[in-house]
């Protein structure tokens, strides 16, 4: 049947790659070819529709709203073609699962909870990585990431969210109870090289003033850095000092009573999702991960009498 409205179709995979990538040179990598020849087969794909898809820059390539538009309407077709031809040939997703995850929420929430998921569905395999940012599926050998998000989605890419991050500083039970008569007098605060603003995020978000003669600036304070956040959280539970924590992440040291939260939690606005190259229904490992998922993060709001936002201080 003749489509006289339809492009010439060996432009639209370059074409969805460059608006994708927001790139020519990033789009001819992934389909192992040149530069030239994407850039040709987006000029050819521009002059049968009769318009202009790009902002040129010296710099930058940014896709018009019609080029946006489009390339999402190839990517269904694809998506609809791909899950097609698995069908009939019998090769659809299989396998281990390969799930990237951020390295904080793996060891302390995730890698627990795993012999719970293997009771759950015997027939998935989940081979774990830590990771964090926007996950590149083309390139990394991964499946499915669980991510904060805090950066943009990648173009093209299947975000589900989970649960909402919520922060507060813990430490242990009889730090908290020093807290509560003397104040932060002494008390060695603990912080991250990896979220370097968790205390001030909290206190934008609360009001909570520490007291001027301990806080960071001033030095007079003690005050220890980790390179990673759960060095930072380890040295909580160890009674080293008090560290902002995302309930998600210190949910079972609370639950154990290593942990205490003396001034509750308040939603800083982020949260957390599962990201992947299509949507978990299409894959039947990611969609069963998925619903294990949103069963289990149900839990991951703090209860009301840890909800409360805290009075000033100091």
């Amino acid at each position: 049947m003749p489509r006289p409205s339809l492009p010439p179709l060996t432009t639209l995979l370059p074409f969805e790659a460059a608006v994708r990538h927001a790139s020519m040179t990033a789009a001819a990598r992934e389909l192992h070819v040149t530069h030239g020849a994407v850039s040709r087969q987006v000029q050819n794909l521009e002059k049968a529709l009769g318009t202009s898809l790009f902002e040129r820059g010296t710099r930058s390539l940014r896709p018009t709203a019609q080029a946006r538009r489009l390339a999402a309407a190839v990517r269904e077709a694809l998506d609809l073609i791909e899950a097609a031809a698995e069908e009939i040939s019998g090769r659809g997703p299989g396998g281990p699962l390969a799930l990237s995850c951020e390295p904080t929420l793996l060891m302390r929430w995730l890698i627990p909870r795993l012999p719970e998921l293997a009771a759950r569905h015997p027939e998935l395999t989940v081979h774990l990585s830590a990771g964090g940012g926007p996950p590149d599926f083309a390139r990394d050998t991964v499946d499915v990431a669980l991510r904060r998000d805090d950066f943009p989605v990648p173009e093209g890419v299947s975000r589900v969210p989970l649960f909402a991050e919520w922060i507060g500083p813990v430490c242990r039970p009889e730090l908290a109870e020093r807290l509560a008569t003397d104040g932060y007098e002494g008390v060695t605060l603990l912080h991250t090289g990896t979220r370097p603003a968790a205390w001030d995020d909290w206190r934008r978000l609360t009001g909570h003033t520490v007291p001027s003669s301990v806080t960071a600036t001033t030095g007079s304070a003690p005050q220890q850095t980790f390179e990673h956040f759960y060095l930072a959280l380890q040295a909580a539970v160890a009674g080293m000092g008090v560290a902002v924590g995302p309930y998600a992440l210190v949910h079972d040291d609370l639950v154990g009573g290593r942990l205490a939260a003396p001034y509750g939690f308040v939603a800083d606005g982020t949260g957390y999702g599962l990201l992947s190259p299509r949507p978990p229904e299409r894959d039947a490992r990611i969609a069963a991960l998925l619903g294990w998922l949103r069963a289990r993060t149900a839990a991951l709001t703090p209860p009301p009498a840890l909800a409360v936002r805290p009075a000033p201080v100091g």
